[in-house]
């Protein structure tokens, strides 16, 4: 398994009521699979994803990355392991406009002082089918092209998981086949895909959809 979660609990406090976000959570995805974290607003999914991301930590549970319990290391060590281990794509693509595609995907490489920062990169960006955008900033992108970017920094570092939140939410209905398509190419390759979403087409891209409600796994 290279998620092993086990009684993950996540209370957020509201004035004076305690809201519990994840109520014992037990899951567990194995190395290379294709998993899509469903359910609706107010679910639990949004702060799973960040505790699987390694942007938040539980209140208690065990939530164990490729054989490591980050469940409650310090914020150092956890942003260490966002850049070595994880590969984030969003909705909103988060790539900075004054940057070019090439720049975009150098950067998690030039955190890790890697020398051999631009050749990876090319290559990633060759990977989506982009070596012809490599110079073009964002807004000379299209919608499509600029999430292609985003998926091209994901996998630059070889993660060991990659996590998707909403990946086609700001696309068109044929722009989101295309970049489902591309992690499903990713996917054959080995590669183990998280993706985040509440929607069914996208959903039934993966192998299996957990579904999380009020907290809590309803089906895994």
């Amino acid at each position: 398994m290279i998620i092993e979660i086990e009684g993950l609990t996540k209370n957020y406090a509201l004035g004076e009521t305690v809201v519990k976000a994840l109520d014992d959570v037990t899951m567990g995805i194995a190395e290379g699979e294709m998993v899509a974290i469903m359910g609706p607003s107010g679910s639990g999914k949004s702060t799973l994803m960040h505790i699987l991301g390694c942007l938040d930590t539980p209140d208690s549970g065990l939530y164990r990355l490729a054989g490591e319990n980050v469940a409650g290391l310090s914020r150092d060590r956890l942003a260490e392991i966002r850049n070595l281990r994880i590969g984030f794509v969003f909705q909103t693509f988060n790539l900075l406009p004054r940057l070019s595609a090439l720049e975009n995907v150098e950067l998690p490489l030039l955190y890790a002082r890697r020398q051999d920062a631009k050749e990876r990169a090319a290559a990633a960006l060759q990977t989506v089918g982009l070596e012809d955008r490599m110079r073009h900033e964002p807004n000379q992108l299209s919608g499509g092209q600029r999430q292609r970017v985003a998926i091209a920094r994901a996998i630059v570092n070889d993660p060991a998981m990659i996590l998707a939140d909403e990946p086609t939410g700001n696309l068109d209905s044929k722009t989101g086949e295309e970049i489902m398509e591309l992690f499903g190419s990713l996917h054959r390759e080995g590669r183990t895909i998280v993706v985040v979403t509440h929607e069914a087409n996208v959903a039934e891209r993966c192998e299996r959809a957990v579904h999380i409600r009020d907290g809590r796994i309803t089906d895994a």
